[in-house]
This record gives structure tokens, C-alpha cells and sequence, in this order.
């Protein structure tokens, strides 16, 4: 079942009053209707400075509604992204910091003896 747009926002906690709606002129197919009305809605949201802009339809009310649900897709995808990064941050500082197995340290060094040993070849021959 599909969540409302006010069940979203209030898991999001985002408030109304952080919305900021701006009506403006849409360009594009529509006739008078869209050259006399302010049907495009941009939407930003204060806090997070997410913004969306839709001109979409004809009708503003619709416009307002799409608006809403892009706005809010935008913020849960960028909160998700930041979850992923935080996730994948703290991985990386544990696989740094975790030691090396033993069998791993020991194939390690031994391809450095050989590289030691073939260095050595290259030694020039005294006559």
C-alpha cells in the first residue's frame, strides 16, 4: 500500500512550515491556460536546501502535489546516499585496521625475499 505524502513527511520529520512553495508561469504546451496562470511550482525545503521545480500539468493543485512527492524522494534518496557513505566510511576504517592474516604476511614476504634475491642477480661482476 502506498504511504501518503503526509505519512512520509512525518517519518522524514519534515513540517510544512519548512516548505517553501514559488508559483511562476510554465512555458510548453497548454495554450492561455499556461501563459496566464502560474502553474509551475518549485518547491525547496529550507534545512536540507533540497528544491525541485515541476510543470508537469496544466493544473497547479496537481503540479503542488508532484512537487511534494519529487521533493520528498530527493530527501530520502540523499539521506540513504549519506547512510551509504557513513556505512562504507566505517568499513573502510575497520578493514585498515584489522590485522593481516598470518598466511597473507607470509606470502608477502616471500615474494619479497624473491624480489631481493633477483635484485641481487643484477649486482655488476668484478674482474
Amino acid at each position: 500500500m502506498a504511504r501518503s505524502i503526509e505519512q512520509r513527511m512525518k517519518e522524514l520529520g519534515i513540517l510544512d512550515s519548512e516548505l517553501e512553495e514559488i508559483f511562476a508561469r510554465s512555458g510548453g504546451p497548454g495554450g492561455q491556460n499556461v501563459n496566464k496562470v502560474s502553474t509551475a511550482v518549485t518547491l525547496r525545503h529550507g534545512p536540507s536546501g533540497a528544491s525541485v521545480t515541476v510543470q508537469d500539468s496544466r493544473s497547479q493543485a496537481l503540479n503542488r502535489k508532484l512537487a511534494r512527492e519529487r521533493l520528498l524522494d530527493a530527501i530520502e534518496r540523499r539521506r540513504h546516499d549519506e547512510r551509504a557513505a557513513e556505512i562504507k566510511r566505517r568499513e573502510k576504517i575497520r578493514r585498515q585496521r584489522s590485522p593481516r592474516p598470518r598466511a597473507l604476511k607470509k606470502r608477502i614476504l616471500e615474494g619479497k625475499q624473491q624480489r631481493s634475491r633477483l635484485k641481487k642477480l643484477r649486482s655488476s661482476v668484478d674482474d
